[in-house]
């Protein structure tokens, strides 16, 4: 790190979990963000502002007026524009040294696979069920972590799916791909601001913390929040066994 770097992140670097080494393994980094909406803006914000080295947004939609109450990273001056630009705009201005690949595409199995392969940690902050479980599914294939949030109304959710532990579920184990689910739209349901932006930088925290090698991550544990009252609770989590997504691939390794 140069002279500039070490006063950058020098709040960093004061932490004795992470020092110099933790903070030049985040330089080093690779995230993928896939969704630049409610929580890939605080996501890519804090992200970026701790240094990872490289920053891969991915989202197709375009920035809209009504996503100004909650999503961070995006302006007025620039409703109408790719939320993958206005963002890597937003994450430039904060930190200049950071390098990020804007992505304005639906990503399918295959971008998935090559997108994945890339990175260090892939960062869900989409919105669509059948999006998470193919992100899902990229990654159990990759082996790489996968920090996933989701927030509506003014429930919240955050965990982290390590593929590369055999002792932890898949999102698939606690969310099977065959389920009926109901989809809700914040554009129906509505949600309330803050909520994306807790969890959207419990996913940044957690990606931190996977890069720098400290604490625990949330592997094997679901915490979900009740934003009426703060009230967090946290439930263990465990592998499914017949898993059509990770259950394979685990009796492989075993």
């Amino acid at each position: 790190m140069n002279d500039d770097q070490l006063l950058r992140y020098s709040r960093h670097i004061l932490l004795d979990e992470i020092g110099i080494e933790g903070q030049e393994r985040i330089l080093a980094a690779h995230v993928l963000i896939v969704g630049a909406g409610g929580l890939g803006s605080p996501a890519a914000l804090f992200l970026g502002s701790a240094g990872v080295g490289r920053l891969t947004l991915v989202d197709d939609d375009v920035v809209d007026l009504t996503n100004l109450q909650r999503q961070i990273a995006h302006t007025t001056g620039r409703v109408g524009q790719p939320k993958v630009e206005s963002a890597a705009q937003a994450v430039r201005a904060i930190n200049p040294l950071v390098s990020v690949h804007a992505l304005r595409q639906r990503v399918d199995a295959q971008a998935l696979d090559r997108l994945v392969a890339q990175a260090d940690v892939v960062l869900d902050c989409t919105d669509n069920y059948r999006t998470r479980q193919a992100i899902n599914a990229a990654c159990v294939r990759g082996a790489r972590p996968l920090v996933a949030g989701a927030a509506i109304r003014f429930d919240g959710q955050v965990s982290v799916y390590d593929p590369r532990r055999g002792d932890t579920p898949c999102y698939a184990c606690l969310f099977p791909p065959d389920a009926l689910f109901d989809e809700v739209a914040c554009s129906t349901m509505g949600v309330f601001a803050p909520m994306v932006g807790i969890i959207g930088t419990m996913q940044a925290a957690e990606a931190l913390k996977l890069i720098a090698g400290v604490g625990r991550s949330l592997a094997g544990r679901l915490l979900m929040l009740d934003g009426r009252d703060m009230q967090w609770t946290e439930m263990r989590t465990e592998r499914d066994p017949a898993c059509p997504v990770c259950g394979a691939l685990h009796a492989q390794a075993g």
